[in-house]
Parts: structure tokens; C-alpha cells; sequence
């Protein structure tokens, strides 16, 4: 980035056509998320909308393992893309002419993406799916190669090796998907594995200087807008319901239940300052990947209502059980995710970090209480997040 180049939040900046792109610094102050970070992610929600549907829809109609595995897929794509680029915009941010096309340009992509979604799930169609991930790849190849030429040294070699390193992989999967069905079985999981082997390829000699409070922000807004989606979600399953006139006795407590869930979700994600924790990569990776199962376990728990109320208005053709389980589930997988890479490096004595863990379980459990899963569910949230505050004040009444 060129001298003089405002700096900060990015509220307020004046775009410039071109500048050479170079790493900002990770104590830079008040580093901020961007109006076009926003915006990018807000255009997610469409992927993320259209793989909740299909999965309900699969859970709806007793196909658990394959709307559970497409959703497994579809969000891997959709996550690992927008991980990508937060990551990326965290130490390169210029926010220039190109760098804003290039941005644009990964939006479009998560849009294809999001259009290829209804085929991956009704005939493992994943064509249009991976085309659009391919748009969003190679749009972020073009951002890794400027920074490349702005740089330096190990700096330099890092960016050349990000560069490298996702051109090989998108070529694999456009390999994979011109050989046969059969191929893809075999494939998908190496492949996965190669996408999440690359930043620690670059970075082996040279750590990007990404922004611990800006990382933080950014997941947490995402994870936001996870748990707004599930309401979201909730609401139109609700309303879906009272169009046909379905008894409020029955959808009433769901809706009150699933509230409460989200609502302690929020509430046990943003307890703990977690970019202090944030400081080395060893630290980031771990938390970072975490998060796949934190954002999709969060956007999954609005599936699940949605499933939760069409079997109770008798629309879903499972058990009860499995309508229940499609709720506790994600919220249980949410709960113990947060504790383990992000919660408990804040927690004080075994009984704070029992917490958590304890209230996954009692989540779990609830799933046996018949139609009254649900509200329960909401019920024991709620005294977990009630106990995790008793006793992260009891030290100080000593």
C-alpha cells in the first residue's frame, strides 16, 4: 500500500484507482470491518439460505444421512471461501479499484454457488456449484498474485505459495468433476483436505500479518448473521404453519424454545474477548477452522425448527424423536464447539469449564421429552448461560 493510503475502518475512505498492495500491520489501530466486508458477507446468506432449505427439506422427508452430508459439502464451500477471503483482507485490505472488483467478483461466484446448491442436494449435481467456487478461487489467486508483487522476501514467497497452492486445488476439482460419478467418493474428502492443507503450505516461513481484533470482529459478525438466519428460518417455518391454520398450542412453545436457544447461543459466543487469544497462528488455525462447525452447527439449528415445526403440524413424514434431534443436535455441536476453541481459554477452575460440556449433554438429553423437546432445550440453555454467569462472578464476591 502506497504512503499516504487512508488506513482504519474503512468507513469514510476514499477509494483510490490503484495502489501497491502491501501487508498492514497487525497492531494497527482501530482496524475496523470494511462497508465492502459487510456487504460480502450479506451475500452469503443466499448460499447459506438455500443449503439450510435443502437440508430441511431432506430432513422433512426421512432422508437424514444424504441432506446431512450435501449440507456437510455445500457449507464446507461456502465457509472455506469466506474464510479465504476474511483471512486475506485481514493483512491485504487496499481497498483500490482492482481490489474491489476482485471482491465483486467473489460475490458473484458465492451467487452461482448458491444457484448450483439445489442440484448438489436432489441429484449430487455439484456442477454449477463448483463453478461458482471456482469463480470465487480464482478471483482470490488474482488478489494473492498483487500482493505477490507488492511484497518482498518470505512475504513474497508466502503469497506466491497461497497462489500456487489454490490453483493446483481448483484444477483437482475440475479434474474430479469431468471423471466418472464413481470418482467422486474417493475424492472429495482428499481434496477437502488439500483446500485446508494450503495456508499452513504458504505460511510455513512467513505468517501473514492478519489483525487479531479485525479476525474476531469478522467471525463474530458472521456468526451473527448464522443465528440471524436461523430466526429468520424459524419465522417463516412459523408462519408457513399458522397459513394453515395450525393449532398456536403446538408452534408456540417451538418458537419459544428455538428462540431461547439462539438467544443463549449469541450469548455464549460473545462472553469472552477472544482476540486476546489470537496470537500466533497456532492459536488462529485452530480457532479458525473451528469455526466450520460453529457457523454451520449455528445456521443448522434454524433447519432444524423449521423440520421440528413441519412435524409438528404434521407436514415432516419422521419421528418425533428425529424432529427433536434435528434441534439439540447443532445447538449441542455449538455449545461444545464454542467451549472447545473459544470459550475455554477464558474459563477459570473445573466447575466454569464444566459448564458448557455439562449443558450439551442436558441439550442432548432433552431430545427424548416428545414435543416438548424443543421448549426444553430453550429451557436448559438458558440455565446454562444463567450458571456460566453465577460463577464467573462468585470470584469476586470472595
Amino acid at each position: 500500500m502506497t504512503e499516504g493510503t487512508p488506513r482504519g475502518a474503512g468507513h469514510g475512505r476514499v477509494v483510490v484507482p490503484l495502489v501497491r498492495m502491501r501487508a498492514r500491520s497487525r497492531d494497527e489501530p482501530h482496524r475496523q470491518a470494511t462497508p465492502l466486508e459487510l456487504f460480502f458477507d450479506l451475500c452469503f446468506v443466499v448460499a447459506v439460505a438455500q443449503a439450510g432449505a435443502r437440508l430441511v427439506h431432506a430432513m422433512a422427508e426421512g432422508h437424514p444421512g444424504h441432506g446431512v452430508t450435501g449440507y456437510l459439502f455445500v457449507f464446507f464451500a461456502i465457509w472455506w471461501a469466506w474464510v479465504n477471503f476474511t483471512w486475506f483482507a485481514s493483512a491485504y485490505d487496499c481497498d483500490d479499484v482492482p481490489y474491489r472488483i476482485a471482491t465483486l467478483v467473489q460475490i458473484a461466484g458465492v451467487l452461482v454457488l448458491a444457484a448450483g446448491v439445489p442440484r448438489a442436494f436432489e441429484g449430487a449435481d455439484y456442477s454449477v456449484a463448483i463453478v461458482g467456487y471456482l469463480i470465487m478461487r480464482l478471483a482470490l489467486t488474482f488478489q494473492w498474485l498483487r500482493a505477490a508483487r507488492g511484497e518482498t522476501g518470505t512475504a513474497r514467497s508466502a503469497a506466491v505459495r497461497y497462489a500456487a497452492g489454490l490453483v493446483v486445488v481448483q484444477l483437482c476439482w475440475v479434474a474430479l468433476l469431468l471423471l466418472p460419478g464413481t470418482a467422486w467418493a474417493w475424492g472429495v474428502v482428499p481434496l477437502i483436505a488439500a483446500e485446508l492443507a494450503v495456508p499452513a503450505f504458504a505460511e510455513r516461513r512467513h505468517e501473514t500479518s492478519w489483525h487479531p481484533h479485525h479476525i474476531a470482529e469478522r467471525h463474530g459478525l458472521f456468526t451473527i448473521i448464522m443465528l440471524g438466519e436461523t430466526i429468520a428460518a424459524a419465522t417463516v417455518a412459523v408462519q408457513s404453519a399458522l397459513d394453515e391454520s395450525a393449532a398456536l398450542d403446538e408452534l408456540l412453545p417451538i418458537a419459544a424454545g428455538g428462540l431461547l436457544i439462539v438467544f443463549a447461543a449469541f450469548w455464549i459466543y460473545f462472553a469472552v474477548p477472544i482476540h486476546e487469544h489470537l496470537a500466533s497462528n497456532r492459536q488462529a488455525f485452530v480457532w479458525g477452522y473451528g469455526h466450520y462447525v460453529i457457523l454451520g452447527s449455528a445456521a443448522a439449528i434454524g433447519a432444524g425448527i423449521e423440520v421440528a415445526v413441519e412435524q409438528a403440524t404434521h407436514h415432516a413424514h419422521i419421528s418425533t424423536l428425529a424432529a427433536s434431534l434435528a434441534v439439540t443436535v447443532p445447538t449441542a455441536l455449538f455449545m461444545v464447539t464454542v467451549w472447545v476453541v473459544h470459550a475455554r481459554h477464558f474459563k477459570q477452575g473445573t466447575a466454569q469449564n464444566l459448564v458448557l460440556p455439562v449443558g450439551a449433554l442436558l441439550v442432548l438429553a432433552t431430545s427424548f421429552a416428545g414435543h416438548g423437546a424443543v421448549p426444553l432445550a430453550g429451557l436448559v440453555a438458558a440455565c446454562t448461560i444463567a450458571a456460566g454467569v453465577y460463577l464467573a462472578a462468585e470470584p469476586r464476591k470472595v
